[in-house]
């Protein structure tokens, strides 16, 4: 082999490879274990009756933000507590799901407790693509536009953050076309991959909050707790 077939070879060996693995079956955020992938994505639609109960608490909540460390059995009762004092259908059905979330969040990683965060948004959390310096969040929205990303073979990293020299998005490089960024839908079940998985430093997801164009978003996150 020639010395430049070689440094082709080399460079190409240098090359990370990471994908998104979607499909409508929950069983496929066991994916997030490969190590080709740095998001796997449970496509599902919310059930009416879910989607009623979010828009009538956040009605009652427009300003909704929550934070708290939860553990499976007691993610239900946590969440009824802090929504509202007395009981409710909607407040019934939005904390089990979200505990269906955080038992199997729990049970993938074999954790006890995680963090969770649920916000009502009116505007863009985080309005610049970037990644996390975690090992992986789940991310899920309950009502309104979802989270916006860009697959790690068609961005230029080296565009990200202060690199991007204040330029925003479409200016500064770090994707080649509009079309090259990807969205999910309310109700997708997320799993992100950041900079302190195993392995994946430097392949972490890129992703942004999206524009807000009409009344409020409302997202969860989980997260590893130290």
């Amino acid at each position: 082999m020639s010395a430049l077939a070689e440094a082709n070879k080399n460079e190409l060996d240098s090359i990370v490879f990471k994908q998104a693995i979607i499909d409508s079956h929950p069983e496929v955020l066991t994916q997030v274990y490969q190590e080709d992938t740095n998001m796997v994505i449970w496509q599902r639609q919310l059930d009416h009756s879910l989607e009623q109960a979010v828009d009538e608490i956040l009605l009652d909540r427009p300003k909704l933000k929550l934070s708290m460390v939860v553990a499976p059995e007691d993610c239900k009762v946590a969440i009824k507590e802090a929504l509202c004092t007395s009981p409710s259908v909607a407040t019934d059905l939005l904390s089990d799901d979200i505990t269906l979330l955080v038992d199997m969040y729990c049970c993938l990683f074999d954790l006890k407790q995680v963090g969770l965060r649920m916000t009502s948004l009116d505007r863009a959390m985080c309005p610049k693509f970037h990644v996390d310096k975690v090992p992986c969040r789940l991310v899920s929205t309950y009502r309104g536009v979802a989270t916006e990303w860009v697959p790690h073979h068609l961005a230029n990293r080296d565009r990200l953050g202060a690199a991007s020299h204040g330029l925003t998005d479409d200016q500064s490089g770090l994707y080649h076309s509009a079309n090259d960024i990807q969205q999910l839908t309310q109700g997708d079940v997320a799993l992100l991959k950041g900079e302190l998985w195993p392995n994946n430093e430097g392949a972490g997801l890129i992703h942004r909050s999206p524009q807000v164009t009409d009344s409020h978003r409302l997202v969860i996150t989980l997260d590893f707790i130290s």
